[in-house]
């Protein structure tokens, strides 16, 4: 299934993946904090990448349905609602921050749900209630993002805040994996050397 021959089997390319994993480690956490400074803005633009992401699905839906089964009315239909509501997002971008508000807050309460399955499912064994508290925190979230579903505003600083929070992090986590791939990539190589 996974092609491991791909994987970089020479040490000397290390440096360039460190390097790369620097700058958009960088880039993101500029990212991250443009987004905690202007949540609105930040709101909106993933509001639009949200809806380009659901055209581009939607047309790559049709196709799939057009080519293997032209008949078949529920690859339509998801092909339709897919563009309709990214189309629907662009043009009232407001109603779309609520949109991806509701969305988040289904997909908190999905998590939250997981997490206090899994929680009560490990409990004799260490570490079941890190699956708890990930629940709880979870749901927290999901109530507030419903708590101000009925204000745009609202709705529009808390996906901003949440995105440019989510950006600063993976921008923090590629700087550290690319300072430990630089020291693994500066470490001599002594099993060639007799």
């Amino acid at each position: 299934m996974w092609n491991y021959s791909m994987l970089p089997s020479d040490l000397d390319i290390l440096p360039r993946y460190s390097k790369h994993a620097m700058i958009i480690g960088v880039i993101l956490v500029i990212l991250g904090f443009v987004g905690i400074i202007y949540p609105f803005y930040t709101s909106v633009f993933a509001m639009a990448f949200v809806a380009w992401l659901m055209i581009f699905g939607g047309i790559v839906s049709g196709f799939l349905t057009f080519v293997t089964e032209k008949n078949d009315w529920l690859g339509w239909l998801k092909t339709l609602i897919l563009i309709g509501v990214g189309v629907f997002m662009l043009v009232r971008p407001l109603v779309g921050v609520e949109t991806l508000g509701l969305l988040l807050a289904i997909y908190f309460l999905l998590d939250a749900f997981i997490g206090f399955a899994l929680g009560s499912m490990m409990k004799p064994s260490k570490g079941w209630w890190l699956w708890s508290l990930n629940g709880f925190f979870s749901l927290l979230l999901a109530i507030i993002f419903l708590i101000s579903w009925t204000s745009i505003a609202a709705e529009a600083w808390l996906i901003g805040i949440f995105v440019g929070i989510s950006l600063l992090f993976d921008g923090i986590t590629l700087i550290v994996i690319g300072n430990k791939i630089k020291k693994i990539g500066n470490i001599p190589d002594n099993t060639t050397k007799k």
